[in-house]
């Protein structure tokens, strides 16, 4: 048996009938690559042959009677493939905006808890003859990282790669007796006092650090922005179970143009280009708030030490996008000195922090305070804890197949919380920054408008710094694509309506003057 940690059991913790903790996917493939043509039930046989590798597809969570305990990962003695490996259409030729509606219905139901948190859909019909697969996986199993690890579990490098030896699956020979798992989580709950008294002391010490170094902060732009000052906007409502889905898609090159002329690093131009995007979205809406936005930034920690358990090895820190500043360059200046402070401050306080409080909680308490939270919609009455979650994942640069299939495009999905109904979620791939937007459907119906101003807010950095606008590529390109036509035709219907009215008006700007 493995005991969930903390972190990851939170994640099964936070969870209600509208906050729903998975990750998802929209991967895009071409089909034409596949050895012996593209069949759903040979890519059925192709996961069927990887699910040994990866145990997150066959371990369902156990819980401790009582909830006395974090819950156990045990081997599903009635796995079933078939319920996991799912087959969909979309009426073709099936657009991206299409495809953006299935997975937001997919991302709108919670996964069933009595089997592996884990399912997968291939959507075939979608323009040019590609397939998409939509995947979703519980975060109690997952983080970006171990996301990404998981690519080299499922995916080759070739389209016609050889066979691997895959071990079988070892189901546990019995499952563990209630009486088996009181007694672990009572002796988890012996050592827990002193734990937590240790814990309590290295925490003290380290909020001291922290607030030694704002002491030294020479403004208020190189400190760590503070959770609950994050100004009320419409990001910032109780959510539903309904999801919406946008996508976009950036060139990496013109990122790290735009990253070498001012000199800062490839997430602070990701998140100048999201307080660019925002600022625009918010503007049109007419709620341009006169502080930043607080964005939480996910920060993996993967790296600090072997002793973390989990699946989830990850922290946070808060960043200010100022989206009330109309100079784009500024913009960037602000980022760099926020990151700068909030990452000093998130190593002051300790990378491990959240883990290891995580550790101590309690879950009935954990979970029926988020259940009330939600209920009763707490999140509209206070000051937010945050406007929205920000994620940068790195992915590979060069070609990934599954089953034979080309990845074409990976969109990277992650959950929007409790307050904070967006989250934007990037990863690169092959030159390619692919961007996920995940919102809360009644708070964010505008979901589309925000991911459509994203590359207009990397040419507006890259004009600001003296360089050539990005080049449009993917869902941009596709997007640029049908809003021109839009504009054609809503300038040709005013002329028709000017013409039957006889009367004169001022001409519409040709749609290749508008960006």
């Amino acid at each position: 048996m493995d005991r969930l940690s903390g972190l990851d059991a939170a994640f099964l913790y936070l969870e209600t009938s509208s906050l729903h903790m998975h990750v998802s996917m929209a991967a895009i493939f071409d089909p034409t690559t596949v050895p012996g043509g593209y069949s759903f039930e040979g890519m059925r046989n192709f996961i069927g042959s990887r699910v040994p590798k990866a145990p997150l597809f066959h371990r369902k969570i156990a819980e401790v009677p009582l909830r006395l305990g974090h819950p156990y990962w045990i081997d599903d003695e009635n796995f079933d493939l078939d319920y996991h490996v799912r087959r969909a259409a979309l009426p073709g030729p099936g657009s991206i905006e299409d495809l953006a509606v299935f997975v937001g219905d997919v991302n709108s139901r919670q996964l069933d808890r009595s089997k592996p948190l884990w399912e997968m859909y291939f959507v075939e019909g979608l323009q040019g003859g590609n397939i998409a697969m939509v995947s979703k996986i519980h975060h109690c199993t997952i983080d970006g990282v171990s996301g990404a690890e998981l690519l080299g579990e499922l995916f080759e490098l070739e389209p016609n790669a050889p066979p691997t030896q895959v071990p079988k699956i070892e189901a546990s020979t019995r499952l563990p007796t209630d009486a088996e798992l009181i007694g672990q989580a009572l002796i988890q709950r012996l050592t827990k006092p002193m734990a937590i008294t240790k814990l309590a002391w290295k925490t003290g010490k380290s909020v001291l650090d922290v607030r030694k170094l704002r002491q030294l902060a020479t403004s208020d732009s190189a400190k760590a922005a503070l959770p609950l000052t994050a100004p009320r906007t419409s990001l910032n409502a109780a959510l539903t179970p309904h999801r919406k889905i946008a996508f976009s898609s950036v060139s990496l090159d013109d990122v790290k143009r735009l990253k070498n002329k001012v000199g800062c690093t490839v997430n602070d131009a990701v998140l100048a280009i999201c307080t660019r995007a925002l600022r625009s979205y918010l503007i049109e809406g007419s709620e341009l708030p006169d502080i930043p936005l607080i964005a939480t930034v996910p920060v993996s920690v993967h790296n600090h030490g072997e002793d973390i358990s989990g699946s989830n090895k990850v922290s946070g820190m808060f960043v200010g996008l100022p989206t009330y500043e109309p100079d784009p360059l500024k913009v960037i200046d602000l980022i760099k000195d926020g990151t700068k402070g909030a990452k000093e401050e998130h190593n002051a306080l300790g990378a491990d922090a959240l883990l290891n409080w995580a550790e101590h909680a309690t879950p009935t308490v954990f979970s029926a305070a988020v259940r009330t939270y939600t209920r009763l919609k707490l999140s509209e009455r206070h000051r937010p804890v945050q406007n929205l979650v920000i994620s940068n994942v790195p992915g590979p640069d060069f070609p990934l197949y599954f089953g034979g299939a080309e990845l074409v495009a990976g969109f990277p999905l992650g959950p929007p919380m409790e307050g904070a109904a967006l989250n934007i979620t990037v990863m690169s791939y092959r030159g390619v920054l692919n961007w996920g937007l995940v919102v809360g459907a009644e708070a964010v119906p505008r979901v589309w408008e925000i991911a459509d101003f994203i590359p207009e807010a990397l040419d507006e950095l890259l004009n600001a710094a003296g360089l050539e606008a990005a080049k449009p590529m993917g869902v941009t390109e596709h997007r640029r694509t049908i809003n021109k036509a839009k504009q054609k035709s809503a300038k040709a219907s005013m002329s028709n309506q000017v013409s039957s009215n006889g009367k004169q008006q001022d001409p519409l700007p040709d749609s290749s003057d508008v960006a």
